[in-house]
């Protein structure tokens, strides 16, 4: 059973963090307020454990590729946009 004055401490750096408080900025401000150290570390690490089991699973980004159809006497011609760098690169080429 966890004491009231953890609780309080969780409590207070979830609700800091989501402000966007640092963490050792939370830690000093709670050690300037007389609690102790072992607490204050044992907080912190329950802090950071919920918060990991609550973030989402980032999964990779889709590759995206750009193509431009233009349709002449039906047929179907596909041509790959060039991207920014290799245009610049033709530019000066030229």
């Amino acid at each position: 059973m966890e004491s009231n004055s953890k609780i309080k401490v969780i409590e207070y750096l979830k609700k800091n963090i989501k402000k966007g408080y640092p963490l050792e900025t939370l830690r000093i401000a709670l050690i300037n307020q007389n609690y102790s150290r072992a607490l204050i570390d044992e907080a912190i690490k329950e802090v950071v454990n919920q918060m990991a089991k609550e973030v989402p699973i980032i999964k990779d980004k889709p590759l995206i590729e750009h193509e431009i159809i233009i349709e002449d006497n039906h047929k179907e011609k596909v041509i790959k946009e060039k991207g920014f760098f290799s245009r610049l690169i033709n530019y000066f080429k030229n």
